[in-house]
């Protein structure tokens, strides 16, 4: 296995005895969860908690350009502190209460994206104040936010005055030996890191894909410690005009009114939306007599490098029949029984991934593999469970990266921070199906 691997997160309550805990076995964190965050998602429309929490000393801040985050190395994000950022932000975004944000908003007036994450019971560092944030002598910790750093575009006063004060703080990391970690997926982090990385890169991702409404196509603003999106009835821009008849709205064109026309989501149930979470299903199919598992590759792939079957659920869909429907279509495969076994975050960009393990009907029609209905995989075939067994202990890497210098065998699957090894993992080692598979 590459050393590069991070541990997984600590499973709740995980020493403790159940009867679910004896018959499906411990709890699996996967990679990304585990967070040691409380979201006291409750109080993200206080301003008065999210403007002390933002000024207190233990505050950390995750920045992001371009949905890159700061880093020391490739293994280490980089928290800094309001002192560091006060020059981008000013100093205090939650002065004012989210009623008057919205009475006042302004689109000639941008403002970096600012994301309230949650409080740290953790202290992360010897010698930090022991006192700590206390909000209310109920909420504590020290305050984690996630702000984008990304130079503004676009031309106007306000707009290239922030853009440079982006420039100027990015020059400035940069020069203390700090990058931001670019790059498709990064599993690199440490697990309680990556989990805060995940949720920060998410909700940061969601509030750049949504700055217009979805039902008039006017600029929204972000509200609720930066996890919701309001649509405001009015614009205060004294350059803005409406749009000509018949006009469109662009990312780099608009121009909205003052007063802006009726918007359905304020006849409705309400003007704001959420971010967005994709479900989407992953699976490892065992063999009716429970000694294979089948497993398929993409042609972009490194050679011999296989995975479990995975695929969104579409809408209308259960759990249950999202996994039979693509398991047949990637591969002929016939599924009986379907059962959960655990669920991963996958901030790339908005996923929950819903691990699964299911067991294919017996006889040669349930077991046969067909690849003639979805083209999405070059490969699908049935592998011993010795197989996956080696390949687990030995043969896990990244798509990036080599298996242990000591592996010949002829299978390489992926890491432990990806759901699928774990799915994997329970079958072949951990007993999660019927005993589990007998090792021979």
């Amino acid at each position: 296995m590459a050393d590069s691997q991070p541990e997984l997160p600590e499973a709740h309550h995980a020493d403790l005895e159940s009867m679910l805990s004896r018959k499906f076995g411990k709890e699996v964190a996967n990679y990304f969860s585990g967070s040691p965050l409380n979201r006291v998602s409750f109080l993200r429309t206080d301003h008065v908690f999210l403007s002390q929490a933002f000024k207190h000393p233990s505050a950390s801040f995750l920045l992001f350009n371009e949905l890159s985050p700061l880093v020391r190395s490739s293994a280490e994000l980089a928290f800094v502190r309001l002192a560091d950022i006060q020059p981008l932000v000013g100093p205090d975004p939650y002065s004012k209460p989210e009623a008057e944000l919205i009475r006042d908003y302004n689109s000639a007036a941008p403002t970096p994206q600012l994301i309230f994450l949650g409080l740290d019971g953790r202290w992360r560092k010897e010698g930090e104040d022991k006192s700590g944030f206390v909000y209310k002598d109920v909420y504590k910790g020290a305050p984690f936010f996630a702000l984008d750093v990304t130079p503004a575009e676009g031309g106007g006063e306000s707009v290239v005055a922030l853009r440079s004060k982006a420039e100027d703080l990015i020059k400035k990391f940069e020069g203390e030996d700090l990058r931001f970690e670019g790059g498709r997926h990064i599993l690199s982090f440490p697990a309680l890191d990556a989990a805060i990385y995940a949720a920060a890169r998410h909700t940061m991702d969601w509030n750049k894909r949504n700055p217009f409404c979805a039902a008039c196509g006017y600029p929204t603003l972000s509200t609720n410690g930066g996890f919701k999106r309001t649509c405001p009835p009015a614009d205060q821009n004294p350059a803005a005009k409406p749009l000509p008849p018949g006009g469109t709205l662009t990312t780099s064109t608009i121009e909205p009114p003052t007063n802006r026309p009726p918007c359905p989501t304020r006849n409705a149930i309400s003007n704001v939306s959420f971010p967005r979470t994709d479900p989407t299903i992953i699976v490892a199919v065992v063999s009716a007599d429970g000694r294979r598992l089948l497993l398929g590759r993409q042609a972009r792939w490194p050679p011999r490098w296989y995975s479990t079957l995975a695929g969104f659920i579409e809408p209308g869909e259960s759990v249950e029949e999202a996994v039979r429907r693509e398991v047949w279509e990637e591969s002929g495969i016939h599924l009986g029984r379907v059962v959960v076994h655990s669920t991963q975050p996958w901030p790339y960009p908005a996923s929950l991934m819903i691990g699964c393990v299911a067991q294919a009907v017996p006889g040669e029609d349930g077991e046969k593999i067909d690849m003639g209905h979805d083209a999405e995989l070059e490969d699908a075939k049935w592998w011993a469970a010795e197989e996956v067994r080696e390949a687990l202990n030995v043969g896990s890497a990244g798509l990036g990266e080599e298996p242990g210098k000591d592996y010949k065998g002829g299978l390489r699957v992926p890491p432990r921070t990806a759901i699928a090894h774990q799915l994997m993992l329970a079958v072949v080692e951990r007993g999660f199906v019927g005993g589990g598979v007998p090792k021979v």
